[in-house]
């Protein structure tokens, strides 16, 4: 599903060149569950931008369902992504002017597909919204607007989902919540998924564990996902 090469990013600072990343080859089969993990600065974010296409490499290559991304030019990579990618940012990106419905719906209907409507309250259902979807976003709490941007995510039936910091602005309470809800429909669904996050517990969850420490791979670990219990 997802395969690097000796990836690099770099960025020009006061005349110097600042290396982000460095020499990260990954492989990513499809279903896999994958953390990536470290302290701030790490090159967390920025490699999921690459993974996803979102940003393009100073070196090396980037696979993305088959297709190379680190050769295509950015109308060409976002075909790619609205083929086969779903995101989960931790600031929602919910579009304030659309009901939570219209939120869910967009990408479906991007993909000129039918069944939008009955889709996307499906969607909204799971995830226990079904008296929130003529809500905006204003009138949602954070723990909500994720549920909804986590239905969202999956509306198209992406092959992979990729979330920065899911939980990172939600409490220990609704960060579980979403936490749930986002293994239980990539289990569901048969998404692979590859986050971001500082949380532990979330990243536990995965089969593994990718470590970043200044921009290089210094652990990448299988790792036994935590088992939910009647009392959780």
């Amino acid at each position: 599903m997802l395969r690097t090469k000796e990836l690099k990013k770099t960025v020009s600072s006061q005349g110097h060149e600042l290396v982000i990343l460095s020499d990260v080859s990954l492989t990513v089969n499809e279903r896999d569950t994958v953390a990536i993990v470290g302290v701030s600065g790490s090159g967390k974010s920025t490699l999921l931008s690459l993974l996803a296409g979102l940003d393009t490499p100073s070196g090396g290559e980037v696979h993305l369902a088959g297709e190379p991304l680190h050769e295509l030019d950015e109308d060409q990579r976002a075909a790619v992504r609205a083929q086969n990618v779903g995101f989960v940012f931790q600031s929602f990106h919910l579009l304030p002017g659309l009901s939570a419905l219209e939120n869910v719906m967009l990408p479906i209907e991007l993909k000129e597909e039918k069944r939008a409507r009955e889709r996307a309250t499906e969607l909204l259902v799971k995830v226990g919204l079904k008296d929130r979807l003529q809500h905006y976003p204003n009138q949602l709490s954070g723990g909500e607007q994720q549920r909804v941007a986590i239905a969202r995510a999956f509306a198209s039936e992406p092959k992979i989902l990729f979330a920065d910091e899911p939980t990172g602005n939600l409490d220990a309470e609704n960060g579980k919540k979403v936490s749930d809800l986002l293994f239980d429909l990539n289990q569901q669904l048969g998404t692979t998924l590859v986050l971001v996050t500082h949380d532990d517990r979330l990243a536990a969850r995965c089969q593994r564990v990718v470590r970043l420490e200044a921009g290089k791979v210094v652990e990448d670990a299988s790792n036994a996902p935590l088992k939910q219990t009647v009392a959780e």
